[in-house]
C-alpha cells in the first residue's frame, strides 16, 4: 500500500457506522484501524490499531521526519511497500507512552467534572473502558472512567496507574473529547492520596467509614452527653456546648415544605456519630491541599458504607462543620434508607426514598452546591426512575461490579465451560468473599455449573443470587494462581474478552446505557 493510499484511507471520510477499516502493511498483514481514533498532529497520523489480538498505537509520518514520534518509546517501524520517505511506526500499549500521548492529546488528559451530572464506571479488567464511552455517549452524563478503590486494587493486584492507562487509551480509541474524571475511590488515609495523586487523579473521594460510630442511634442521652464531653476533636475548640448552641433549637428552613429543627438529641447523636468524620475529613482535605497545591482536585465525602442511615440533619451537621472549615465538597454519598446491595436493584420503599432524597438534594444545594452520590449504585434501576422522575437536583452513580458482569456474560455466551469454572469457584469462595460487602445471597440458590445448559447459564445474569455470588468473588477470580504459579483465571478471562471484543462493547453500551437514561427524564 502506498503513502497517498494509506493517506486516503486515514482522512476518510469515513461513515459514522464503520467499525474498521483495514491498512494493509504487507501481503500477509492487515492492520485493523479504529476509525474514531484517527487523530492529526501536523503531519502525523496517529491511531490505534489491532493485528490479531493485539492493540498498538501507530504513527503515520507523511514526511519521515517529525519529532513528535520521539515522545513514545519501544518504537518498532513497519515497511510497507511503497511509502518512499514516509514512515509508519508502532508503539505498545503501555504507561510510558500513555503519558506521552497525554502530553500530544488534551482529551486523553482527565478533567474536573464539577457538579454536572456524572457516572464512575470501574473497570476492573481493564478492557471495558471503550464500552463505557459508547454507553454515555449520547447521555448527558459526564463518564468518570478511571475509578478504582483502595480494595478493588488490592484484590485486582493493579496499580493506579494502570487503571488511568487503560481509561487513556480507551478515550483515545473511541475519539472521546468531551472530558473524563478520575476517581481515587475509597481513600481512608493520607498515604492513599499521595499514591493517587502521583498516578494522576482528579477526584479523591474520601471514606471516613471508619470513624463513624454507628451504636450513637442507640445511646440514651446520658451516655450521649458523657461521650460528648469526652471527645477531643480540633473543630470544636474545647467547647462542644458552642457546637450545640449552634443547631440545637434553631430552625433551619430549606424548602417552603421542610426545615430542620434538631433539639439537643440530635445534635448531640450526630457529634457522636459522625465527630470522627468530620475530624478525619478535614485532616484528609488538609493534606490533600497542602502537599499536592498545583494539583487540580475535587472531593468527595462518602459515609454510605456504614450500618446506620445519615439523616438528613446528621448531612446538614457533617457539611456545614466542615464548610466551616473550609472544606469544599464536590458531591457527598450519605447511607440511605433502605438497601443497596451488590448487584442488584434497590430494597425498600421507593416512595420514601424520595422523600429522603429530596431532603439531601435540599441540603446540598444549600450548602454546595454540590452532587448527591449513589454508591453501590450498579443496577439500581428503580431508584434512577425515582431520580429522574424528580427532575431536579445533581447527582454522581458509582459503578463497577455489573461491568465485571457482563465481562463473565460475553465469557458465557462465547466461552461456556470457562464460565463454568468460574462459576463453580465462585460459589466456594463466596462465603468467605462476602464478609466485606453488604449482600444477601445465598450460594444453595445457585445451582453448580453441570446443572445448567448453555442457555441457562446465560438465565444466571438475571437471578439476584447468582449476581451476587459471581459480584463479590472478583479478586480471587482473577487473581488466583495454579500449582505451576499460572493465573487459573484471569489470562484466559482477558483472551476471551480480546477475541469477542465487539460482542462485550456491545454488552457494556447496551447495559450501562439503561443505568444513564432514566436521567436524562430529570433535564
Amino acid at each position: 500500500m502506498t503513502r497517498i493510499d494509506i493517506l486516503k484511507k486515514l482522512k476518510g471520510p469515513h461513515p459514522e457506522n464503520l467499525d474498521f477499516l483495514y491498512i494493509e502493511i504487507s501481503q500477509n498483514e492487515k492492520i485493523k484501524v479504529y476509525p474514531s481514533s484517527i487523530n492529526r498532529l501536523e503531519n502525523v497520523v496517529f491511531f490505534i490499531g489491532k493485528v490479531g489480538n493485539e492493540k498498538s498505537l501507530y504513527a503515520f509520518d507523511e514526511t519521515g521526519k517529525s519529532d513528535l514520534v520521539q515522545h513514545f518509546q519501544n518504537e518498532k517501524s513497519i515497511s510497507s511497500e511503497g511509502l518512499t520517505e514516509a514512515t509508519l511506526s508502532q508503539f505498545p500499549l503501555n504507561h510510558e507512552n500513555a503519558s506521552a500521548l497525554q502530553s500530544l492529546f488534551a482529551f486523553t488528559r482527565p478533567v474536573l467534572i464539577g457538579i454536572d451530572d456524572s457516572i464512575g464506571l470501574g473497570d476492573r479488567l481493564g478492557l471495558a473502558n471503550p464500552g463505557h464511552v459508547r454507553a454515555i455517549r449520547a447521555s448527558h452524563m459526564k463518564p468518570v472512567l478511571a475509578q478504582q478503590s483502595i480494595r478493588e486494587l488490592a484484590r485486582t493486584e493493579r496499580e493506579p496507574e494502570e487503571v488511568m492507562d487503560t481509561a487513556i487509551w480507551a478515550v483515545f480509541q473511541e475519539g472521546y473529547k468531551d472530558g473524563f474524571g478520575a476517581d481515587a475511590d475509597h481513600l481512608k488515609t493520607t498515604d492513599d492520596i499521595d499514591r493517587l495523586v502521583n498516578a494522576g487523579f482528579t477526584m479523591f473521594t474520601f471514606d471516613p467509614g471508619d470513624h463513624v460510630v454507628n451504636e450513637a442511634d442507640e445511646l440514651s442521652l446520658t451516655t450521649l452527653e458523657d461521650r460528648a464531653r469526652e471527645v477531643q476533636f480540633a473543630f470544636l475548640n474545647g467547647d462542644f456546648e458552642a457546637l450545640v448552641k449552634r443547631y440545637a433549637g434553631q430552625d433551619i428552613q430549606l424548602t417552603k415544605t421542610f426545615k430542620l429543627k434538631p433539639d439537643r438529641v440530635a445534635v448531640l447523636r450526630a457529634l457522636v456519630k459522625y465527630g470522627g468524620v468530620i475530624e478525619h475529613t478535614s485532616k484528609m482535605y488538609r493534606h490533600l491541599k497542602r502537599q499536592h497545591p498545583g494539583h487540580a482536585a475535587e472531593v468527595e465525602l462518602s459515609v454510605d458504607e456504614t450500618d446506620a442511615v445519615t439523616t438528613p440533619f446528621e448531612h446538614f451537621f457533617v457539611a456545614s462543620e466542615l464548610k466551616r472549615q473550609d472544606v469544599e465538597l464536590v458531591s457527598l454519598a450519605p447511607r440511605f434508607v433502605g438497601q443497596f446491595e451488590k448487584g442488584i436493584d434497590y430494597i425498600g420503599d421507593l416512595e420514601y426514598f424520595k422523600e429522603e432524597y429530596l431532603k439531601h438534594l435540599a441540603i446540598a444545594e444549600r450548602l454546595g452546591p454540590y452532587k448527591i452520590s449513589i454508591h453501590s449504585g450498579s443496577d439500581k434501576f428503580d431508584v434512577y426512575a425515582a431520580i429522574g422522575s424528580l427532575r431536579t437536583g445533581h447527582v454522581h452513580v458509582k459503578t463497577a461490579g455489573t461491568s465485571y458482569l457482563e465481562a463473565l456474560k460475553t465469557i458465557a455466551a462465547t466461552e461456556p465451560d470457562l464460565f463454568r469454572e468460574i462459576l463453580d469457584f465462585s460459589r466456594a469462595r463466596f462465603e468467605v468473599e462476602k464478609r466485606t460487602y453488604h449482600v444477601s445471597a445465598k450460594t444453595e440458590n445457585v445451582p453448580a455449573a453441570s446443572e445448567c445448559s448453555d442457555t441457562q447459564l446465560l438465565a444466571l445474569f438475571e437471578q439476584n443470587d447468582a449476581r451476587q455470588v459471581l459480584h463479590v468473588t472478583f479478586g480471587k477470580v482473577l487473581t488466583t494462581r495454579g500449582e505451576g504459579g499460572s493465573y487459573l483465571f484471569r489470562d484466559r478471562i482477558l483472551a476471551c474478552l480480546q477475541e469477542h471484543e465487539e460482542l462485550h462493547y456491545h454488552n457494556l453500551e447496551h447495559h450501562l446505557g439503561k443505568h444513564v437514561r432514566p436521567f436524562a427524564a430529570a433535564k
